[in-house]
């Protein structure tokens, strides 16, 4: 009896399913919908606004681009994908800060560097291990660029070694998190009192041009550089030229 109630409910079941098997008729429906409403969203997250100091993250950076932020110039929207990715990268730094905090090690996340006039800048963390203070700058990459690193990449040192001299620390640990297979390395860095120096001087003389309204010259490798394909001022480079050029006189010029 039990077996025959089963057989039946078994052919009702497939027999309903051939009824109402839905039919996907792709000329109704909309090509995206979803998509178009996420996309949407990060674009409007962005806006644009005037830089008004520098950041330890503006080390080993194009001058030129940090000129056009502090002149609020209008750029290219981030592609949508670009700021996912980003978010990821968020991700995986507070993935990382947990697991620091459960090894019970000295930490402080997110710590800002001493009050400077011209410099501002947060580092990732401040870890003692074995008595010994430690700066941490996490960074995410994509598997191709991790699986060929060999060494720190030099903007990253650049900006590890203010955080080093405005802590007052002499070791920093660059972790690199690939994020597509989660593995990492890390690579130990001295201070160098020279190299900061060097440093915090390419700022000053940043600063005088911003101030007196001189448009850097290009980096090297123009338009070849990696920062020039994810460059939002491609378009106003492009049409500034090759060296220095007066910010007011470029204005005029445009209309």
């Amino acid at each position: 009896m039990l077996l025959d109630c089963w057989i039946a409910s078994l052919c009702w079941n497939v027999e309903m399913s051939k009824r109402y098997i839905p039919t996907f008729q792709p000329s109704n429906l909309p090509t995206t919908l979803l998509k178009e409403l996420i996309d949407k969203f990060y674009l409007d997250q962005q806006r644009d606004k005037e830089q008004t100091r520098f950041y330890i993250t503006d080390a080993g950076k194009c001058p030129r681009q940090i000129f056009f932020k502090f002149k609020n110039v209008p750029r290219k929207k981030m592609d949508p994908r670009i700021l996912r990715i980003y978010e990821k990268g968020e991700y995986l730094h507070r993935n990382i800060f947990n697991i620091l905090y459960r090894l019970k090690i000295g930490v402080t996340t997110e710590v800002p560097i001493p009050a400077q006039e011209i410099v501002g800048g947060r580092a990732d963390a401040i870890l003692c291990i074995n008595n010994e203070n430690y700066v941490l700058d996490i960074k995410s990459i994509n598997s191709m660029v991790f699986r060929n690193l060999t060494e720190p990449k030099e903007e990253n040192v650049y900006q590890l070694q203010l955080y080093l001299h405005y802590f007052n620390i002499k070791k920093g640990i660059l972790l690199y998190i690939d994020k597509d297979q989660q593995n990492i390395k890390e690579f130990f860095v001295n201070y160098d009192e020279k190299l900061a120096g060097t440093l915090i001087n390419d700022f000053n003389e940043l600063k005088k041009r911003v101030e007196t309204n001189i448009v850097p010259n290009r980096i090297p490798e123009y338009p070849q550089n990696w920062q020039c394909q994810y460059c939002q001022f491609q378009e106003v480079c492009g049409m500034t030229g090759e060296g220095e050029v007066s910010w007011e006189k470029f204005k005029e010029k445009m209309g």
